[in-house]
């Protein structure tokens, strides 16, 4: 793969990544994008995507529990000093928090948030609205 300095198996069944800039993908990675900006932009190519801090157990229920539904979420896992890029999301709520589901553009909040969605009734019809389903 072009751009990809390494790989390895996560122990949750994914991929971790570890990507070099390029300019000749559409993939490609702006070194000069700031935190912030990256954040925003994934927020809104992802319709489900969740911030995590690394060997977050929250994160992993959060991702259990879609995929339980069907959905498959993007999981970013952010460094320390990127956690307080997430105040940045215009929402207001939860400023900082990680871990973070945003479904849609929008923040959910959290693993208590996220599961007050899905005991509701609602989170499958915002998934499905969303086209994530």
């Amino acid at each position: 793969m072009q751009g990809v300095r390494r790989y390895a198996a996560i122990s949750e069944g994914g991929v971790r990544l570890e990507l070099t800039p390029t300019t000749s993908s559409p993939l490609a990675i702006d070194v000069e994008e700031s935190t912030e900006t990256r954040i925003q932009r994934l927020i809104s190519e992802n319709p489900v995507i969740i911030f995590s801090r690394p060997s977050c157990c929250m994160c992993h229920v959060m991702r259990r529990l879609l995929s339980t539904i069907g959905v498959h979420p993007t999981v970013i896992e952010l460094d320390e000093d990127e956690v307080s890029a997430l105040a940045g999301d215009g929402t207001g709520e939860g400023a900082g928090a990680a871990p973070a589901v945003f479904i849609g553009g929008t923040r959910v909040g959290g693993l208590e948030s996220l599961v007050a969605l899905h005991l509701s009734g609602h989170l499958v019809p915002k998934l499905v609205e969303v086209g994530a389903l």
